[in-house]
């Protein structure tokens, strides 16, 4: 599926530029991202609540000397507030929860001169690696349609993938940033903890979990987008120490050769997929061809441990949820009113006991020092960022018998890109591999706490020695 508009092919930051030029009105671009969501969602389902009256009234009023000025935008439908239009966290139980503010990131991203069309497909609470809500249906990979796109901002990658929009905003609390830019073959970076602010409603999200940023199809719009965003709010109880200079100005900028280390196989033992660890070993290669001094070598962790304390805070985080939104809405927890596994989930996470939680969380500090440790002797981390390729869809359907037997292939699946989130770590997948069926591998690089700044400059260096942008998939506008 293809067509003519010579938008679909820019980034965000080419098409404020034509803003700013005055080539093309903020309208203009609405309106040919309107046209291409109209063409292509209806195969994919990553758009799930439209806001185009909303969108065309904003481009009216966009101010031309912003960042994104005019530039359309997406946002996730779980954790961004945006002010009277339906939030429903991909569950049935919230399809009437509305909330009347925008969350601070979102008035952010307004300021920016972004402006949102709508809201974008994610799994019941953000729970899952793959984007397959009951209440909204499954979303669909533009690079095999009966395969997932990743989750849990499944969505958001879909969408950019396909050239609806050239940036959506993403969260990430074990990797969903990351995951949906591996199987979509896009830029995803997960920011250190505190770097984007969880105002007004939240000061954290299960001891640091949960960061928000993008998937974008460049570098350039992510390193932007975050110097756009970036900061702590009023309350905040942490931030992240400031960057020495802009994000932006990273890109194309020299520095002395960076050591890293990379690892070809998962920490817990986990069996890597033959092409994720062709993947990883080729990206190894083009760091060093770069000038990169590059080893393989692995921080000394406790897998199994970091394991059981990321599915402690996970499933006491569900219980927070269910009870805080069951106070609001006066409604629930209830059965009927979730999935299976979502329930289960909570089930078990009620007989987590406060010492429990604060032993799970000692775990991941204790850990974070080890991997801070191994960090001091090498700038960046690389592995997949997958043990796999896409999964078909339905791969984590949980067994109605046992709804938590499909933990166990979700743990399979993401040996990797939890670390990040335990350790509040900044961490990226870049697209540099596609295997011989036309499916996209990331390649997973994680850096010291606060150095976003080393990141984008790898990234920078990788896309201009192997771009991926001019890459379509087979479903795109």
């Amino acid at each position: 599926m293809t067509d003519d508009d010579p938008l679909a092919g820019l980034d965000a930051t080419a098409m404020a530029e034509l803003v700013r030029a005055g080539e093309a009105s903020p309208k203009q671009l609405v309106e040919a991202a309107i046209g291409r969501i109209e063409r292509v969602n209806p195969r994919l389902n990553a758009v799930v609540t439209p806001m185009y009256d909303e969108a065309l009234a904003a481009a009216e009023a966009v101010p031309t000397d912003a960042p994104f000025a005019g530039v359309p935008f997406l946002v996730k439908d779980l954790a961004a507030h945006c002010a009277g239009v339906r939030m429903a966290n991909g569950s049935a139980w919230l399809k009437d929860n509305v909330p009347d503010y925008d969350s601070v990131l979102v008035a952010r991203h307004r300021r920016a001169g972004l402006i949102i069309l709508g809201k974008t497909n994610t799994p019941e609470f953000g729970l899952m690696p793959t984007t397959e809500p009951a209440f909204y249906g499954p979303c669909r990979n533009p690079w095999d349609d009966g395969r997932s796109p990743g989750g849990s901002s499944g969505g958001a990658a879909a969408a950019v993938a396909s050239r609806m929009v050239a940036m959506a905003h993403a969260s990430d609390g074990g990797g969903s940033i990351r995951i949906p830019a591996s199987c979509c073959g896009l830029f995803g970076l997960k920011p250190t903890r505190g770097r984007i602010t969880l105002a007004p409603d939240l000061g954290d999200v299960m001891s640091g979990l949960t960061n928000q940023h993008a998937v974008s199809l460049s570098v350039r719009d992510s390193a932007r987008l975050l110097d756009a965003v970036a900061g702590p709010a009023p309350g905040d109880p942490y931030m992240a120490p400031p960057p020495a200079r802009p994000f932006a100005d990273e890109l194309g900028a020299k520095g002395a050769p960076l050591r890293i280390a990379f690892a070809g196989t998962a920490p817990d033992g986990t069996v890597l997929d033959p092409d994720c660890t062709a993947a990883v070993e080729d990206a190894a290669r083009l760091c060093a061809e770069l000038g990169h001094a590059v080893e393989e070598a692995r921080p000394e962790l406790d897998p199994a441990a970091i394991g059981a304390a990321f599915l402690t805070l996970w499933r006491t985080g569900v219980v927070w949820q269910f009870e805080g939104w069951a106070r609001r809405t006066g409604n629930g927890p209830a059965a009927e009113l979730v999935e299976p596994m979502t329930w289960a989930l909570y089930q078990h996470g009620r007989s987590v006991s406060g010492g429990d939680y604060l032993a799970a969380v000692q775990t991941l500090q204790s850990n974070a020092r080890r991997m801070a440790r191994f960090l001091e002797g090498y700038d960046l981390w690389l592995t997949p960022t997958l043990a796999a390729p896409p999964p078909p869809l339905g791969h984590f359907d949980p067994a109605p018998d046992s709804p938590l037997m499909g933990l166990a292939r979700v743990a399979a699946f993401i040996p990797f890109t939890p670390l990040a989130n335990g350790f509040g770590l900044p961490a990226m997948s870049v697209p540099l591999y596609w295997t011989e069926k036309g499916l996209p591998i990331g390649s997973h690089f994680l850096a010291r706490f606060g150095d976003e700044a080393v990141l984008f400059r790898l990234a920078a260096e990788l896309e201009a020695a192997r771009p991926w942008a001019a890459r379509r998939p087979p479903i795109a506008a």
